[in-house]
């Protein structure tokens, strides 16, 4: 039971990535890499106000997400200097500087040691130390950001951004400023990330920089691309998909030492059939 339940947190944990991303991605057409160092600096202002100040999580889950919307805000003005495949670039690279002060500023996150013994979230007298209790927390949390993305992708600043994913152009010619349409998403999914990255901190009790690598990024991105892109059952189902594969394929009798390189080699595999017979994804309204 209590196996099943840790799933079922990283699902609510990814969703709230997935979900977030896919308005970024999805909608707005803007591959950006940056997702996994937003979510570490989530996970990390959380852990570090909780472990240094005292904070109760809630008011440190606030602060986290300003902290990272903030950063979102520095990041966005500069990628939003480059288009398309250079942005991508931009993307990476700004990931990349992120997981380096994650590493190497060691007076403030304690560097490869990571910061331990972070708690877990309370709320008056309620306490979420239980597996069950977190999974509750982190499914409301869950649900809140799909209420959110649902609601931003049927209004009609949603609809400016499928917009500028189709042709950009077009509706500046009608007067829309995109640059301020793509910095606010850009600025509202990293707040989104922030949330999945305080989950995860408090459902650990444990970060360090390796949990957001470059790495995570793609995974991320494999996640939607998998699911669908412009769509939030997408994102959802291949978040699903992505990570109770490799429980799957813990029983299915890989030797040990070339195990986690196989599932490597699944999920490779899975993208490019996902490419060449629906590039759209399972639910996906656009191709990658």
């Amino acid at each position: 039971m209590d196996y099943i339940i840790h799933l079922f947190i990283l699902i609510g944990i990814f969703s709230i990535l997935g979900l977030s991303l896919n308005l970024v991605i999805g909608y707005t057409g803007l591959l950006s890499a940056t997702h996994a160092g937003f979510y570490g600096i989530g996970a990390y202002a959380v852990a570090i106000l909780m472990k240094n100040t005292g904070m109760n999580f809630f008011i440190a889950l606030l602060l986290s997400i300003v902290i990272t919307v903030l950063s979102a805000l520095v990041i966005g003005v500069v990628l939003s200097k480059f288009k398309d495949d250079i942005y991508a670039l931009g993307s990476f690279g700004f990931a990349i500087i992120t997981y380096g002060l994650m590493l190497n500023l060691q007076g403030v996150t304690r560097g490869p040691l990571g910061i331990p013994g972070i708690g877990r979230p309370e709320l008056f007298d309620i306490s979420f130390s239980t597996n069950l209790t977190f999974l509750i927390l982190t499914l409301v949390l869950a649900v809140l950001v799909w209420w959110m993305t649902r609601y931003i992708t049927r209004s009609s600043y949603g609809r400016v951004l499928q917009a500028i994913r189709e042709n950009e152009k077009t509706i500046q010619f009608f007067g829309y400023t995109t640059y301020w349409y793509k910095l606010s998403i850009f600025m509202i999914s990293a707040g989104m990330a922030a949330i999945a990255g305080a989950l995860f901190a408090t459902y650990i009790t444990f970060i360090d920089p390796s949990s957001f690598t470059l790495i995570e990024s793609i995974f991320m991105i494999a996640m939607i691309i998998l699911g669908g892109l412009a769509d939030n059952r997408g994102a959802i189902i291949g978040v699903i998909i992505m990570i109770l594969l490799p429980e799957f394929l813990r029983f299915v009798g890989f030797p040990t030492e070339v195990a986690a390189q196989m599932r490597q080699v699944i999920y490779g595999l899975m993208l490019v059939v996902m490419m060449l017979y629906r590039p759209q994804g399972i639910y996906g309204k656009f191709k990658f």
